[in-house]
């Protein structure tokens, strides 16, 4: 399933800064990701890699620096020279074109794996409820559970409740799909069935960007490697590059440890 028609999802992220407290967490980063590109970013506990990712798309506000998705300021309308921040619900306008999959789930447990597949996209108008059910089996086929339509989100195994909240994410049928994590929370034999799901999305035209620490995923999958530590980019380009000749000791030093 052909999940964008035409290449949308242009991530570009300028002089990006974010602080809590006095510490920052994010600093200065810049980066460019190719519409239907796949991007993995990796390093240490507490290098800024989840912040990085609720940044696009404004889950956490920056202090300094500016993202934009297909030239679309995100959070913030341009006036003048002036960034302004855009009204809570034109956020949320916003943020239908960037599917968000969490660590733990977020599925709805008092709705069934249907019922939380067909809610996003009525609720928003895209598609009347005959439709929305007809796409949920579509993409029920994508993640390998049209047999589970029926079942109650909570009665699923992780790995399972997991390639839910992916289809939930693709039924806005978003630009850009960002995984925070999404196998961290598994247990290791659920582990190759999310990414399996991943993988068959990095070839369906939309733009992902994963925070994992599965290395062989990034190896096989990712067109980019971004490594952070402390809030910086130290070392970014292509897998190849990052994970076999790294040039950064603090790269080296961490693949040493995950490999």
């Amino acid at each position: 399933m052909h999940l964008s028609n035409n290449p949308t999802g242009h991530i570009s992220i300028t002089g990006v800064s974010k602080y809590f407290g006095r510490h920052k967490a994010l600093d200065n980063i810049s980066l460019e990701l190719e519409p239907g590109s796949v991007t993995v970013i990796l390093g240490p506990s507490g290098s800024g890699k989840s912040t990085l990712l609720r940044a696009i798309n404004h889950l956490e506000r920056v202090d300094e620096g500016f993202i934009q998705i297909d030239g679309d300021y995100i959070g913030y309308r341009l006036a003048g020279d002036k960034l302004y921040e855009l009204k809570e619900k034109e956020i949320l306008r916003q943020r239908v074109n960037v599917g968000y999959v969490f660590q733990n789930f977020n599925l709805f447990p008092h709705l069934t794996v249907l019922e939380n597949l067909i809610e996003a996209p009525i609720a928003h108008k895209q598609l009347n409820r005959k439709q929305a059910i007809e796409q949920a089996y579509q993409l029920l086929d994508v993640v390998g559970l049209r047999n589970k339509a029926d079942a109650w989100s909570r009665h699923l195994s992780g790995g399972q409740q997991q390639r839910i909240a992916i289809a939930r994410a693709l039924a806005l049928r978003p630009r850009v799909m960002l995984f925070d994590e999404p196998t961290s929370a598994l247990d290791p034999e659920l582990v190759g069935e999310v990414l399996d799901v991943i993988k068959k999305l990095a070839r369906s035209g939309t733009t992902l960007v994963v925070v994992t620490h599965e290395i062989g995923f990034a190896r096989e999958v990712a067109d980019n490697v971004v490594f952070m530590v402390d809030g910086k980019i130290v070392e970014q380009g292509s897998s190849d590059e990052v994970l076999n000749h790294p040039q950064h000791s603090r790269t080296r030093q961490f693949l040493s440890k995950v490999l």
